[in-house]
């Protein structure tokens, strides 16, 4: 059975940092790209980082420089370190797993919420 497991969320303040996890099962997670997403109230899904199976890696330009994506895949966890966050990056940060369009798997959310 597939899994992806995200934890690490929580309330934080501006200018701290906060390190998520993704923990999965279920399928041969070093040929999978990974992938964070976050979506706020309102807002559609957001891309936020790729890690590919080379561990490439890309980022959206809001959070170039701030956040960090990386990957074990002897643990089948991946990660995405927030820095210096911002109330603007309060979201429920989703994973993904895919091989392009023809597999994807999704983890169930965590909430990130940045407020002082």
């Amino acid at each position: 059975q597939v899994q992806l497991v995200e934890s690490g969320g929580g309330l934080v303040q501006p200018g701290t940092s906060l390190t998520l996890a993704c923990a999965a099962s279920g399928f041969e997670f070093s040929l999978y790209t990974l992938e964070w997403y976050r979506q706020a109230p309102g807002r559609q899904r957001e891309l936020v980082a790729v890690i590919n199976s080379a561990d490439a890696t890309t980022y959206t330009d809001s959070v170039k420089g701030r956040f960090y994506i990386s990957r074990d895949n002897a643990k089948n966890t991946m990660w995405l370190q927030m820095n210096r966050l911002k109330p603007e990056d309060t979201a429920v940060y989703y994973c993904n797993a895919n091989q392009g369009l023809q597999i994807s798997y999704w983890g169930q959310g965590t909430q990130v919420t940045v407020s002082s």
